[in-house]
C-alpha cells in the first residue's frame, strides 16, 4: 500500500464510523495543514524524502528524521557530523523538489550535532522543526527560525514538560512554541517510560492530552495565538483519531502506519 492508499483508508475509515465528523484541517500558525496527520520521525534511515514527501503530497506534515541520517553517507564513519549534515541538506532538498506540501525535520535535542542539524533545516527553509529526546530550551535560534517562517514544535510526554518548555521560552525569547506534540507510552520515541508506566493510565494520552490542553490555555491567550496539539503513540485507525481529537488534540502524529506504505 503507497501513501495515497494509506491516506484514503484512513479517511474512509473516520467516515464509516463517524459519517457526522467533518475531519478538520490542521493550522499551525499560518500554516494550513489539509490532512491533521504528521508523520512521525523514523530515525537511522526509515523516513526521508521519498516517505516525508509522498505524505506531504497526500496533504499531511511529511517529516524527515535527522537522527543517524548520515549512515546513508560513505564516509560517515570518519565524519559522521559531516556526513548528517551533508545527508539532511540532500533529503531536505530532494523532498522540497518532489513535492510542494509541508516538509518538517524531527531532530532529536540528545543529538551532539543538534544545534548544526537545526541550522541546517533553517538554510534549507523546512516548514517546521520537531524537537524531542530532550527539552528543547538552550540555545534555540527562535529568532533564526521566526525570520524564516520555520514553525517550532518541541515533543513533551508530560503536561509538566509542557509548562517547562513554554515557561522558559517565554523568559529567555519573549515567544512560545508553535504547537506541541504530546507522546504517550506507545509512542517509538525516546521518552523513557519505565515499564510499569507503560499501562498506567496516568500516563496514557487519554490523560495526558486533556492534561496539555489546559497547560497551554494561558499561554494562548497572552500570545493571542492557538497553539495547537498533536498527539502521537498508539494511533492507528480512524477512529483512533476521532477518539483522540475528541478529547481536545488538533491533529495525530502517526509512525507505525506508515513503516508499511511502499514509499
Amino acid at each position: 500500500m503507497n501513501t495515497y492508499e494509506r491516506a484514503v483508508s484512513l479517511l474512509h475509515s473516520v467516515k464509516h464510523k463517524f459519517p457526522y465528523f467533518d475531519i478538520p484541517s490542521l493550522q499551525i500558525g499560518d500554516l494550513t495543514v489539509k490532512l491533521p496527520i504528521v508523520q512521525g520521525g523514523m530515525g537511522v534511515g526509515i523516513s526521508l524524502s521519498g516517505l516525508a514527501s509522498a505524505v506531504a503530497d497526500q496533504g499531511g506534515i511529511g517529516t524527515i528524521a535527522a537522527n543517524g541520517i548520515g549512515l546513508l553517507e560513505p564516509d560517515y564513519f570518519k565524519d559522521g557530523k559531516a556526513a548528517n549534515i551533508r545527508a539532511l541538506r540532500t533529503e531536505i532538498r530532494k523532498a522540497k523538489a518532489s513535492s510542494a506540501g509541508i516538509i518538517a525535520v524531527n531532530i532529536m535535542v540528545a543529538l551532539q550535532d543538534f544545534s548544526q542539524l537545526v541550522q541546517t533545516a533553517i538554510e534549507e527553509r523546512v516548514d517546521m522543526i520537531v524537537m524531542g529526546a530532550g527539552l528543547p530550551v538552550k540555545n534555540i535560534p527562535v529568532a533564526q527560525m521566526r525570520e524564516a517562517g520555520i514553525k517550532a514544535v518541541p515533543i513533551v510526554s508530560s503536561s509538566r514538560a509542557a509548562e517547562l518548555i513554554f515557561k522558559m521560552w517565554k523568559r529567555i525569547y519573549k515567544d512560545v512554541p508553535d504547537a506541541v506534540v504530546v507522546e504517550g507510552p506507545e509512542a517509538g520515541g525516546h521518552l523513557g517510560f519505565s515499564e510499569a508506566e507503560l499501562t498506567d493510565p496516568a500516563y496514557s494520552l487519554e490523560t495526558v492530552v486533556p492534561q496539555v490542553v489546559e497547560t497551554l490555555k494561558p499561554y494562548s491567550e497572552e500570545f493571542a495565538r492557538h497553539i495547537p496539539i498533536i498527539a502521537g503513540g498508539g494511533i492507528y485507525t480512524g477512529e483512533d483519531i476521532y477518539r483522540i481529537m475528541q478529547l481536545g488534540a488538533d491533529g495525530v502524529q502517526m509512525g507505525t502506519r506508515f513503516v508499511a506504505t511502499h514509499e
